[in-house]
């Protein structure tokens, strides 16, 4: 977006270190002015063999955790950009991702993030990712993502700060930002219902139902997947949700699979250092080619006796099954057991009808 200026570029070839350097000089605005605080940024780093699968395909989530990784850094550097407390953004939520096209070991992945939107104590971050060939310089779009995020101040991790409002270059763009927010504020309401809701193990499952791929991962939060509050990065979290529903989906084929979207990832609440995640996906409707799984996170402060078990995320993954040659395969069809699981069959076919009738009324977008 022209509209927005002053840029940070990040330059990180190596993993994990990441260096930024500032274009520009930069002033510090007081509160209640316009900023033009930096709103891009970009992150360069090439994908090695823990990155990918054994296929050589990049992880999903791999690609989902940089992506987070370049929305905190400018949405925290935005929100500390005016003379006040100072603050750490904390990611809200993430709406629907599509993986264009696979990123393979050897290539080089750019991601571009800026921010589009601010609202009075939330800011929009979208984020691009390209993958390069370097040996062909042959560049193509892999991903397209919205983030949103929240100021939480360093002082009291429960009080939001307000954002430093960004400057547009037309009226319009602070008018689709603000409708965009509404959208995302409304559908975070509605996914509230489903918190109750939990995987429940069965023994001596048949295939392909439900219960014979369904997976759970237990990960003891340690300071590495920390911010500085103490609580744990979205980009951790959507990693391990991206890893688990990978599972479920290898276990329902069992042949190479990737991911090809994620719906809307709403974080519900935070994750603090200590605590035990239980991380649990189960398959909810497939169509010739595609799976969709939901992935649960479940957060257990077993050193804090006053707190009990809560649902900290949730979120769809679509998986598709690939060939040796990278090509589409037919996936087994689900059989649905259970009433429960029957309507989430049908949620998601409702899901994957509306999603595949928007594909094709939009043109294809160019890089």
């Amino acid at each position: 977006m022209k509209g927005l200026v002053c840029a940070v570029r990040l330059r990180a070839l190596a993993r994990p270190a990441a260096t930024w350097e500032r274009l520009g000089p930069r002033s510090t605005p007081s509160p209640g002015e316009r900023c033009w605080a930096s709103t891009k940024a970009v992150e360069t780093r090439i994908m090695r063999p823990d990155d990918a699968n054994v296929a050589g395909n990049v992880h999903g989530g791999t690609i989902l955790k940089m992506i987070e990784e370049a929305g905190a850094i400018i949405s925290t550097r935005h929100c500390n950009s005016w003379n006040g407390e100072r603050c750490v953004a904390a990611l809200a939520r993430v709406e629907r991702t599509d993986f264009l096209s696979p990123m393979c070991i050897g290539e080089v992945a750019h991601v571009s993030a800026e921010i589009t939107y601010t609202s009075k104590h939330s800011v929009e971050v979208q984020v691009h990712v390209m993958s390069e060939n370097i040996l062909t310089g042959t560049k193509k779009l892999t991903n397209k993502a919205t983030l949103w995020y929240v100021p939480l101040s360093l002082k009291n991790v429960d009080k939001v700060l307000e954002v430093p409002p960004v400057v547009y270059s037309r009226q319009e763009q602070e008018e689709e930002g603000r409708k965009r927010y509404e959208a995302q504020k409304l559908a975070r309401m509605e996914t509230k219902w489903r918190n109750g809701d939990i995987v429940q193990p069965v023994l001596n499952p048949e295939p392909n139902t439900v219960s014979y791929s369904q997976s759970s991962l237990i990960h003891l939060v340690g300071p590495s997947d920390c911010t500085l509050h103490g609580f744990v990065h979205g980009g951790v979290t959507m990693k391990l949700m991206d890893e688990v529903a990978g599972i479920v989906a290898a276990r329902h084929c069992k042949t190479n699979i990737v991911t090809a979207s994620v719906d809307a990832i709403n974080f519900h609440d935070k994750i603090r250092k200590g605590c035990v995640i239980t991380i649990s996906g189960r398959m909810t409707f497939t169509s010739n080619k595609s799976m969709e799984i939901e992935v649960l996170v479940d957060a257990d402060p077993v050193v804090d006796n006053s707190q009990k078990r809560y649902r900290a995320a949730s979120a769809f993954f679509t998986y598709v099954s690939l060939s040796q040659e990278g090509r589409s395969l037919p996936v087994p069809q689900l059989v649905p057991e259970t009433e429960d699981e029957k309507k989430r069959f049908e949620e998601g076919k409702g899901r994957y009808l509306q999603m595949k009738a928007k594909r094709q009324g939009q043109p294809e977008s160019q890089p």
